[in-house]
């Protein structure tokens, strides 16, 4: 019983410290630790893969006006079945992007989603991706007016080779490296020790029922 209890505490320190990493860098008297994770949840329905959609996540200032392909991709991704209705998808897009999404997704279909005229529903088309894992970290987050202004550090993890993972940046140059057995905290470490060899970006996210996307801009 002795161990367990150790063993808890341990894991509970461990956790803590965890959460305290990733608010590294963000003013704490404006954002509670729960606020952190609902963004960076809700980043993480909206980043993309580069090989897909071009980039991980488009700069636009207004939502409506964001890479098409972008934009489908993104409610593809947030769909728990891959054979939907019409009216699927349009509230799937409403759910994440906002109420001020007016997009119409078009009915013949297209490359994210296939009509199957014999079902009358949309077949979510397959997604091929390669070696290198699109990922961000948060770096910084105000918040003002019920609006959250969030600077993310784009990354890449290059899973090619067996032993370790390449961290690169966008540009394919290679940062650092990290061995398969360690933490992702240890990848972070070398991002920000490098943080000005990264791309940044600047999101706008505001609050309606959910958190949604208001504009990206390039960091």
């Amino acid at each position: 019983m002795k161990k367990l209890l150790i063993i808890i505490v341990v894991l509970a320190i461990i956790f803590i410290g965890m959460l305290v990493y990733r608010s590294n860098g963000v003013n704490k008297s404006q954002v509670n630790i729960n606020e952190i994770n609902n963004i960076e949840e809700y980043i993480g329905k909206i980043y993309m893969w580069k090989e897909v959609t071009n980039e991980a996540l488009p700069s636009f200032d207004n939502i409506n006006d964001a890479n098409e392909t972008w934009i489908w991709e993104v409610v593809k991704k947030n769909l728990e079945e891959y054979e939907v209705d019409y009216n699927t998808i349009e509230n799937k897009a409403k759910e994440v992007f906002g109420e001020n999404f007016t997009k119409e997704f078009p009915k013949e279909g297209n490359q994210s989603f296939e009509y199957n005229e014999g079902t009358k529903k949309y077949i979510a088309t397959e997604v091929n991706l390669d070696m290198q894992e699109d990922s961000f970290l948060l770096n910084t987050i105000e918040k003002e007016n019920g609006k959250y202004k969030v600077q993310i550090v784009e990354y890449l993890e290059d899973y090619g080779e067996e032993e370790s993972i390449i961290i690169r940046n966008l540009q394919g140059e290679e940062i650092g490296r990290i061995a398969n057995s360690e933490s992702e905290t240890k990848a972070q470490e070398i991002i920000k020790k490098n943080i000005d060899r990264f791309t940044k970006k600047n999101i706008i996210l505001k609050n309606e029922e959910n958190l949604v996307v208001e504009k990206v801009e390039n960091g």
